[in-house]
């Protein structure tokens, strides 16, 4: 196998068959968009994670030296921080999935060896990539 570029592929599914000039820009701003999004995620991921490590209790406070234990707790004996910090660990774990099961779908997209395909995924990645990371740095 090598790459080629043609106005004809299959990616995916049988249904999604490429057959003109038309369809296969189509195609290539489908899995841009993909890929793009794909990043996004990465980021989102990067975000609840920062947010989620903030959220965990400390073993000592800083300014009154507390111990966690003496923090005030909710029913079911969880902590506010404890809550918080499990949701974000859901939602990361949530964002997880839907990451992995959008590269391998970009992944099996680029694996028609079609190089116009290739490119868009590469485009996307990198787009997103440059308008994304430079957010990472805020909040």
């Amino acid at each position: 196998m090598s790459f080629h570029f043609s106005d004809t592929a299959v990616l995916l599914f049988d249904f999604w068959s490429i057959h003109t000039p038309a369809g296969m820009a189509l195609s290539v701003l489908v899995v841009l968009l993909l890929s793009m999004l794909y990043e996004t995620i990465k980021v989102g991921k990067a975000v609840l994670l920062r947010r989620a490590l903030l959220a965990l209790p400390r073993t000592l406070s800083r300014e009154s030296l507390v111990e966690p234990e003496e923090e005030e707790e909710e029913e079911g004996g969880t902590s506010p921080a404890q809550g918080r910090w499990f949701r974000y660990h859901l939602g990361q774990a949530l964002l997880h999935v839907v990451q992995v099961a959008l590269g391998y779908m970009v992944m099996l997209a680029v694996m028609s060896y079609n190089a116009w395909i290739f490119l868009g995924a590469i485009a996307g990645s990198t787009l997103n990539y440059f308008v994304m990371y430079p957010l990472l740095g805020r909040g």
